[in-house]
């Protein structure tokens, strides 16, 4: 017995349902960290706020071991003047020492989380010594921690952009 046609009414409203509807049902039942108990949200936020820490203590002493337990193995990187970074790049210009911050202050931080994804955006002013003598600046920066399949949270990316001053603008 064949198929039997379905009217334009019912095509019309099939179509609707689909682009409507189902991405609406889809959006509330995928699990976000917005719906976890409040604990574990602050847990979570709490475990951000100390690898943002201990990154910036690992850059500050040049603690690699720090660094590589920090960043995932997919690790990708774009620096303030737009180079990409992997993380065996990352590591060995913290070892090479070429490259010395002294001073690294933060301010103006917030995470958000998108189910196992934490989105951490920030203000930086860097100082330090590298090849041409000493350098400063202020750079805002968002870094992007996953949550791996063994329950860590690791460094997936990174970047930064420098913030000019009205002067350093043309």
């Amino acid at each position: 017995m064949p198929a039997k046609p379905i009217g334009r009414r019912m095509f019309c409203a099939r179509v609707l349902f689909l682009l409507l509807v189902a991405p609406a049902l889809f959006a509330f039942t995928q699990p976000l960290h917005g719906n976890l108990p409040k604990g574990q949200k602050h847990e979570s936020h709490h475990e951000i706020e100390q690898m943002e820490e201990a990154w910036r203590n690992a850059v500050l002493t040049g603690d690699t071991a720090a660094m590589d337990s920090l960043l995932a193995d997919d690790y990708i990187a774009i620096s303030a003047n737009g180079t990409l970074q992997t993380k065996e790049d990352a590591l060995a210009r913290l070892r090479s020492g070429k490259r010395h911050i002294t001073s690294l202050e933060l301010a103006d931080s917030k995470v958000r989380f998108y189910g196992t994804t934490a989105l951490v955006t920030s203000f930086a002013h860097v100082a330090g010594i590298n090849a041409d003598g000493e350098a400063a600046g202020n750079f805002r920066y968002t870094r992007v921690y996953v949550r791996n399949a063994q329950g860590k949270w690791k460094i997936v990316s990174f970047e930064a952009s420098h913030i000019r001053e009205p002067k350093e603008q043309k």
